[in-house]
C-alpha cells in the first residue's frame, strides 16, 4: 500500500490544513506543464495522495490499512464499499433510518486548477518595473462550443440508465456477505447527464489545450526568486468552468555593470593613479541615464563614492529608490619609462623619505573598508 503522508511529505499527525498546503507546493512542483510530461505519473500519485487524506473518511479507512484508492482492497475501492457508502446500506435494508444516501450527480462544470510557470527578467526592468510577456501551455475554454461542451449547443439530457441521480445501485461482496451499495453511473460518468453530441474539438469536455501568451504587470523593485499571482489565467475548468490563478515565479538576470544588493545597486570603477591622488571627475553609466562622479583627492583603493536615489525602487515606499554606490578601483602603473620613473622617484624622495618603519596590523589602518571588506567583517 503507498505511503500517501510520504507522498505529501508530512507527518501522520498533520492537520487538514498542513496536508492541504503540502498538496499545493506537491502539486506545483510536479504539474507536467512545468516540470514536464515525464512527471505525470508523479503528478496523479500526488493527487491520488490528497483524494484520500483530505477526506476525514477514507483518512480514517486509509489510517486503519485499507486503501479507499485500491480496487483490489476486498471491496473498499474506490468505485467499492466505503465508510461513505455505510448510510447507503443501511438505508437499503432499515429505510435510511442511518441516513447517508447519494450526494447527488457531479456538476459538468468544475473550477479549473492553477498553473505555475517562470519568467526571466534583466535588472534594469526590476528596478522600474514594467510589463513582460510569458507564454503557458495549458487548457483554454473551447473556441468551438465556448464551453458547453456540445457540437449543437443543446442541453445535456437526463441519463437514462441513472434517470439523472448520477449513481446506481450495484451488489458487492464484503466481509459481512453480499451488500447493496452505490457506484457511479458508467454511462454518464456520474453527472447524471449525458451530451448528446459532444463537440469534437473538445470532445465535450468544454475546454482544450493551447499556448497563449500572458501579460505579466512586474512592479517596481521586485526581488529575484519572487513570485507573482494573476487570479483567473491558469488553467480552465471541465466544462467551462472558472479558470484557477496562475502563479510567475521571477528570475532576475544578472548585469554586467551593476550588482544588487537590496535596494542598493553597485559598480566598480577603474581610475589612474593620478586621479586617485589629484582627484577627478569621472562619467558612469546608470539605468538614469550617464551621470557624473566626483574621485575626491586622496582617494583610496575600494574606497565609494554614493549616488543617492539611483538604486533600485522601495516596493513598500512609493517614489522612494535606493542608492548607486561606485567602488574605486586605483590602477598602479606596471610599466613606466625613465621620464615616469623619475616623477616617481622624486616623489617618493619629497613625499615617503621619512615613512621610515613601515606600520603592520590585522585589521585595514587607511583608507575605508570596501564592500567585501564590509561584508566579510558582518559575517565574521
Amino acid at each position: 500500500m503507498a505511503d500517501y503522508y510520504e507522498v505529501l511529505g508530512v507527518e501522520r499527525t498533520a492537520s487538514d490544513e498542513e496536508i492541504k498546503k503540502a498538496y499545493r507546493k506537491m502539486s506545483r512542483k510536479y504539474h507536467p506543464d512545468i516540470a514536464g510530461p515525464e512527471f505525470e505519473d508523479k503528478f496523479k500519485e500526488v493527487n491520488n495522495a490528497y483524494q484520500v487524506l483530505s477526506d476525514s473518511d477514507k483518512r480514517r479507512m486509509y489510517d486503519s490499512g485499507v486503501d479507499p484508492n485500491d480496487p483490489n482492497a476486498g471491496g473498499y475501492g474506490a468505485q467499492g464499499f466505503d465508510m461513505g457508502d455505510m448510510g447507503d446500506i443501511f438505508g437499503q435494508f432499515f429505510g435510511g433510518a442511518f441516513g447517508g444516501g447519494s450526494q447527488g450527480p457531479v456538476p459538468r462544470t468544475q473550477p479549473g486548477r492553477d498553473a505555475l510557470a517562470g519568467m526571466s527578467i534583466d535588472l534594469k526592468t526590476a528596478v522600474f518595473g514594467g510589463t513582460e510577456h510569458v507564454t503557458i501551455n495549458t487548457f483554454v475554454l473551447c473556441p468551438q462550443c465556448g464551453g458547453s461542451g456540445s457540437a449543437d449547443s443543446k442541453k445535456p439530457s437526463t441519463c437514462p440508465d441513472c434517470q439523472g441521480r448520477g449513481t446506481r445501485q450495484k451488489v458487492v461482496r464484503t466481509m459481512l456477505g453480499q451488500m447493496m451499495t452505490t457506484a457511479p453511473c458508467e454511462r454518464c460518468e456520474g453527472h447524471g447527464t449525458i451530451i448528446t453530441h459532444p463537440c469534437q474539438t473538445c470532445m465535450g469536455h468544454g475546454r482544450v489545450r493551447s499556448q497563449r501568451e500572458v501579460g505579466v504587470n512586474v512592479p517596481a523593485g521586485i526581488a529575484d526568486n519572487s513570485r507573482l499571482r494573476l487570479s483567473n489565467q491558469g488553467e480552465v475548468g471541465e466544462g467551462g468552468g472558472a479558470a484557477g490563478d496562475l502563479y510567475i515565479d521571477i528570475r532576475v538576470k544578472s548585469d554586467k555593470r551593476f550588482t544588487r544588493e537590496g535596494d542598493d545597486l553597485h559598480c566598480w570603477v577603474q581610475v589612474p593613479m593620478s586621479w586617485a591622488v589629484l582627484g577627478h571627475d569621472v562619467d558612469i553609466d546608470t539605468f538614469d541615464g550617464e551621470e557624473t562622479i566626483a574621485i575626491p583627492a586622496g582617494c583610496q583603493p575600494e574606497q565609494t563614492v554614493t549616488v543617492r536615489g539611483l538604486g533600485v525602487a522601495r516596493m513598500r515606499r512609493n517614489e522612494e529608490r535606493g542608492d548607486l554606490i561606485a567602488h574605486v578601483n586605483v590602477l598602479i602603473p606596471t610599466k613606466l619609462n625613465d621620464d615616469e620613473r623619475g616623477l616617481i622617484e622624486r616623489f617618493a624622495q619629497s613625499h615617503d623619505s621619512g615613512a621610515g618603519r613601515i606600520a603592520q596590523s590585522s585589521k585595514p589602518t587607511v583608507g575605508k573598508k570596501g564592500f567585501f571588506s564590509k561584508l566579510k567583517s558582518a559575517l565574521g
